[in-house]
């Protein structure tokens, strides 16, 4: 099909259905659970990650896909008709898909056009990028009117968590900006934000409640917002806070998803997890 395609990478988490009607692709991070390794989503389901993940020692770890992997799927859309590709990752400043998704694009210099953006964002909100980048193209828009509504979006797009602890996040080198947080984090449900594309302190509540009561407050005083995403991580209570921020936004104008294999390796179990884009 001719047109622009877009390329994402799995911590989009969006799910496989949402994707497959809209020229869309999926290049699957690594995760590795002790001396095993699996690819996301094709592998190892979200489920059976966070079951592995709760009766495992071993923090899990992530691997960026490799430029291969990116250069397959570019060329899998030339193939397909694509007039260009743009590509959606991960922010830089989190993974080095980045890197491998540009070591890709070099390879298909001259012969496919292949844009490679930093989303600066992860999860639902590098999702909603990825649906809205998809639409635009699906509409018939050229290459440099998917990038000028990418670029438009990107810096209107945030993303906060309610984490149930720094630990992961500790261990695993990616605490960024929340490093403040560490000495008392056993005593602590930390609020992250990470709205630039790194982790930055944005809260600290002493209940599980009062960090969902602190993530609607964020919510609604963010003026007027679009695109609005809950993502969990196996969270028991999701539905308590879906209840808690209804009267403002119901669940029938919410995307409501799972938090997959690769924010869930950095930010442990039972996350919750907003994202929206501000109106312009």
């Amino acid at each position: 099909m001719s047109g622009v395609h877009i390329v994402t990478d799995s911590s989009c988490d969006l799910e496989q259905d949402e994707t497959d009607l809209i020229n869309t692709e999926i290049v699957p991070l690594s995760i590795r659970i002790g001396g095993e390794e699996f690819t996301d989503r094709r592998d190892l389901s979200v489920e059976d990650f966070y079951s592995r993940m709760a009766n495992s020692d071993v923090l899990p770890q992530t691997a960026c896909p490799s430029p291969g992997a990116f250069e397959r799927a570019f060329r899998s859309a030339g193939d397909a008709g694509a007039d260009a590709v743009v590509c959606l990752n991960i922010s830089g400043a989190l993974s080095t898909t980045l890197q491998s998704a540009q070591t890709a694009a070099a390879t298909c210099e001259g012969q496919l056009p292949v844009h490679v953006i930093d989303s600066r964002s992860v999860s639902s909100g590098l999702g909603t990028l990825v649906l809205e980048a998809a639409k635009t193209a699906g509409g018939g828009a050229g290459a440099d009117s998917v990038l000028r509504r990418v670029r438009d979006l990107i810096p209107r797009t945030h993303v906060f968590a309610a984490l149930n602890t720094l630990e992961n996040l500790k261990r695993g080198g990616r605490i960024g900006g929340a490093k403040a947080m560490v000495g008392s984090m056993l005593s602590i449900k930390p609020l992250l934000d990470i709205s630039g594309g790194v982790v930055q302190e944005a809260g600290k509540a002493r209940t599980r409640k009062r960090a969902m009561q602190m993530l609607y407050e964020r919510m609604i005083g963010a003026g007027a917002i679009e695109h609005v995403a809950v993502m969990h991580g196996g969270a028991p209570d999701i539905d308590e806070f879906l209840d808690l921020i209804a009267p403002h936004f119901p669940r029938k104008v919410l995307r409501v998803g799972k938090l997959g294999a690769v924010v869930g390796a950095h930010g442990g179990a039972e996350i919750i997890g907003v994202s929206w884009i501000a109106a312009a």
